[in-house]
């Protein structure tokens, strides 16, 4: 919207870069996250008396420290993130209606999910085939649009972090390959939506790398860094500005002791918007590198139901693997802060496939 504003009124040129409107979603994004934070968190406290329902089988200090605290949080960060991009970003860019769409549709299935749990009073509301069935739907959707968007010779490629100019066309398989890392991305960013502060944190190291990578692609000087040019894909570093910008207005909340969770209204979402960006700019390997605390909870769990089933016994003390290090005697913001530093250290590590020789 700001760009035909700008051209309107004839501003100067520079007001209209992406460089200018990244900066400026940040902010306004980061002002309505702050400006309505403490509004939304006493209307989620008005109706839900009893707040989020605690897992029984998870840390015993859960049930003391965080009873009565209410969920849907993410409501605040994707309200801000999305009516920064129709205010900041180019809305003739379909790239940008479809990651819009990505986090309102995933977004309603977090929602929903989590009315169900506050409702219910239950940590386990919509079934797992549901859930999956309404992501993949969607991620089909998306990745189908993507593709058409995307140029005829890049269409179906992945290419290989680090190494220039290496690329492997998947053909068809690519539309499943893509479908998964959506969906996949939405599930691990919410296994790992379990301690304050801690999936917002990652978040934001997640999004800085993507922002610069659809900047890159987006822009003349993707030929410097040997990257595939994506034409459409600069306006998503604006939408990614502003999401960081919403992240961090909500940890303002978030961080311990938390006022209100993010919930999977948040984090489905969150991830989802994650994933499409890595389709969007053909950087999906990389994405489980920068995103590798993500990988780990995800892979946590699946090891925890795979060793239950095979012996009888727990392979850690509790899954995700969060929980494992609170049950070692780490205290909560021990494990966030370490898990912070490990995320920064895998988001400089990614940008580092950005090098040339």
């Amino acid at each position: 919207m700001l760009n035909y504003i700008f051209n309107y009124l004839s501003a100067p040129d520079y007001f209209n870069t992406l460089t200018a409107r990244g900066v400026m979603a940040f902010f306004v994004s980061l002002l309505i996250s702050l400006s309505f934070g403490e509004r939304l968190i006493d209307f989620l406290h008005h109706h839900q008396s009893k707040g989020q329902p605690i897992r029984e089988d998870g840390p015993q200090s859960h049930l003391l420290t965080k009873k009565g605290t209410p969920t849907m949080g993410g409501i605040l960060i994707l309200g801000s993130g999305i009516l920064t991009a129709l205010i900041c970003t180019n809305l003739s860019n379909l790239f940008v209606w479809i990651a819009i769409l990505v986090l309102i549709i995933f977004g309603i299935t977090g929602f929903v999910d989590d009315y169900m749990k506050v409702t219910k009073q239950t940590a386990n509301a919509m079934t797992a085939r549901m859930k999956l069935l309404l992501q993949f739907t969607t991620a089909l959707a998306a990745v189908l649009v993507i593709s058409y968007a995307t140029p005829e010779d890049q269409r179906y490629s992945l290419n290989i972090p680090y190494l220039k100019n290496v690329a492997i066309n998947l053909c068809w398989f690519y539309i499943p390959f893509a479908m998964v890392v959506i969906a996949g991305a939405s599930n691990a960013v919410n296994l790992n939506d379990g301690l304050d502060g801690l999936a917002a944190g990652l978040s934001i190291c997640a999004f800085m790398v993507f922002m610069i990578i659809a900047y890159i692609c987006g822009t003349d000087i993707a030929r410097y860094f040997y990257i595939t040019p994506i034409p459409q894909s600069g306006e998503i570093a604006v939408l990614c500005s502003g999401i960081i910008g919403s992240l961090v207005g909500f940890l303002w909340f978030n961080a311990p002791k938390a006022k209100v969770f993010m919930g999977d209204t948040g984090s489905l979402a969150l991830g989802a918007l994650l994933g499409t960006i890595a389709v969007m700019t053909k950087h999906e390997i990389l994405l489980a590198i920068v995103g590798g605390v993500f990988v780990m909870e995800a892979v946590s769990v699946m090891i925890q139901v795979f060793w239950f089933k095979k012996t009888g016994k727990r392979f850690f003390k509790m899954a995700p693997i969060h929980h494992h290090f609170e049950q070692l005697g780490w205290s909560e913001v021990n494990v966030v802060v370490r898990f912070w530093i490990i995320g920064f250290i895998l988001a400089v590590i990614g940008l580092t496939s950005l090098m040339t020789i």
